[in-house]
């Protein structure tokens, strides 16, 4: 005969065979998860009221930054800028303190009546960076370098320079009363910064004796940039 205990929890039901008691497992695992189901119900609700009010909550913020921090922000960026155009400022100023100038003065293209002419003039380095004469020109045509004669030097040189027929590797020129040797090219020239360099250039191309009292101009080629130079072809006699 069977037993039912009342003093029991509801979802537990006990029965009494043969004075022995005996767990009916399958009522127990039923009643068990129906009340699962009922807890995670309403606690998957509540939970999603819960994050419904806050996200609501949220977005109804209307909040903004403090004064304190806004004119915090203003501060910074104004700093930022200010020390971007310094440095931008200082950039350009050492770019063009450094920048590559020369100056072609002294120039003068000689004809001796019959077959001879000559060019000479005075280059000074005036830039801030050292440079490389890669060509040069008379009268728009290139000179071999074989018929340039130089001297470099950090004299001052205030006197003319003078017609000179005997050019040669290793001769000399008298500059006012300043004698200066000179030395036969080979390949582009090197000019320092703050250097002078004396130039002459033997029977350019296309000067004749035709050409005495005309116009012409000498071109000097660096690697950045070409420099030009007018003067009229004078008898040397």
């Amino acid at each position: 005969m069977y037993k039912h205990q009342h003093n029991q929890k509801p979802h537990l039901i006990f029965f009494t065979i043969n004075n022995s008691l005996k767990v009916d497992y399958a009522a127990n695992i039923c009643v068990v998860l129906s009340y699962a189901q009922i807890i995670l119900s309403h606690s998957g609700q509540t939970a999603f009221e819960n994050g419904e009010k806050t996200m609501k909550s949220l977005l109804k913020s209307k909040r903004g930054l403090s004064t304190v921090v806004t004119t915090l922000i203003i501060l910074v960026v104004s700093v930022l800028l200010a020390t971007v155009v310094t440095f931008y400022a200082i950039n350009v100023t050492t770019t063009r303190v450094e920048e590559e100038s020369i100056q072609v003065t002294k120039l003068h293209t000689w004809h001796n009546g019959t077959t001879f002419a000559e060019t000479a003039f005075l280059i000074i380095n005036t830039g801030g960076r050292d440079l490389v004469m890669d060509k040069i020109t008379v009268r728009g045509q290139e000179c071999v370098w074989t018929t340039v004669y130089y001297n470099k030097t950090q004299d001052t040189i205030n006197a003319d320079l003078p017609f000179n027929s005997t050019l040669a590797d290793g001769g000399s020129i008298t500059v006012g009363t300043t004698p200066f040797t000179f030395t036969q090219a080979s390949d582009d020239l090197i000019l320092k910064s703050g250097w002078t360099m004396i130039v002459y250039i033997a029977n350019p191309d296309h000067v004749s004796v035709n050409d005495i009292g005309v116009t012409i101009g000498i071109t000097v080629f660096t690697a950045n940039a070409q420099y030009y130079k007018e003067s009229n072809v004078q008898a040397s006699a």
